[in-house]
């Protein structure tokens, strides 16, 4: 393990390649809580897919890569946009206009769980003690969530930004799923991108004509037109570049573990920009919960060098 981590740090593309994906997905939490600030959740997630989708157009172009892929391809896509982008990332969005940047982030820090479940439900891993020590303290962890802030779940706007979270994390895990079961390969990920965040760019913006009670767009506040683009630029692309860089070098394994870091940037930002309380609990969750899905993850080979070409 040590040896490895050696060679990460001698790999200097890599390592920037990995700090990007941790610090750009660790602040994801917190400009999407800047953003609803004063634009409707659903405008947010159609704007940052959509401008995705243009940035990624610009490139295919300057590539000389675009083309059409074909109808089944296209459904593919299709449906992996609408439980990845749509319904994760969207409900995501549309949570935190009620829930704080902290939570939402520790809450879709346990989606690795429902994949983990949906996985020994479909026949694609096999269950273990090691992974049931994993699920109770990632569900532990929970627990520690909600134990004093029970009482909250009686505001209805907060129950329901609570509920949206769950929704998002189903999506996610059922994208992921997807994937995993119909072992889908990709000859340009980029292209298929493209189609990906140009159907749910579409598809939200609509969504928020239909369902934004006021989009008054000379409320938007600079602050939270800023995050949108970042969101966009870094959130969607920038990190996207970056993860894909680094699974040319190490293993999927290897850059969820060391991803996990995520969760810690985005929980200390929310702290330190927004001034959210973080509670001894919370922090008591965060490390049950991060503990929990590393222990579900881990095996002996996952720190070993290994190229995925």
């Amino acid at each position: 393990m040590y040896l490895h981590f050696i060679y990460i740090l001698k790999d200097y593309k890599l390592t920037f390649a990995i700090l990007t994906v941790a610090i750009v997905w660790g602040t994801t939490f917190l400009s999407i809580r800047i953003a609803v600030e004063t634009i409707p959740a659903w405008f947010v997630a159609g704007i940052r897919q959509f401008l995705a989708a243009v940035i990624m157009f610009i490139v295919l172009i300057y590539r000389g890569q675009f083309q059409w892929i074909g109808w089944r391809n296209l459904g593919y896509q299709i449906i992996f946009s609408l439980l990845m982008l749509i319904i994760a990332n969207g409900m995501t969005t549309v949570a935190e206009e009620t829930v704080t940047s902290s939570l939402t982030s520790l809450i879709s820090a346990c989606s690795p769980i429902m994949i983990f479940l949906g996985s020994v439900a479909l026949g694609l891993q096999k269950f273990s003690f090691k992974a049931l020590v994993g699920v109770l303290m990632c569900f532990s962890g929970i627990l520690f969530i909600f134990w004093d802030g029970i009482h909250d779940l009686k505001n209805p706007d907060y129950a329901m930004g609570i509920f949206y979270l769950f929704i998002a994390i189903v999506g996610w895990a059922s994208g992921t799923l997807y994937t995993k079961k119909l072992n889908l390969q990709s000859g340009n990920i980029s292209l298929n991108l493209f189609y990906q965040f140009a159907f749910a760019g579409i598809v939200q913006i609509i969504f928020a004509f239909l369902f934004s009670e006021n989009y008054n767009f000379g409320n938007w506040s600079i602050r939270s037109i800023s995050a949108t683009l970042y969101l966009a630029v870094f959130g969607s692309v920038a990190a996207f570049f970056a993860y894909h860089y680094a699974l040319t070098k190490v293993s999927p394994v290897q850059v969820s573990i060391l991803a996990y870091i995520n969760t810690i940037i985005s929980i200390f930002l929310s702290w330190l920009i927004l001034d959210e309380h973080i509670s001894f609990k919370f922090i008591l969750a965060a490390i049950l919960i991060i503990l929990g899905i590393f222990i579900i993850n881990y095996n002996p080979e996952m720190f070993k060098k290994q190229r995925v070409e």
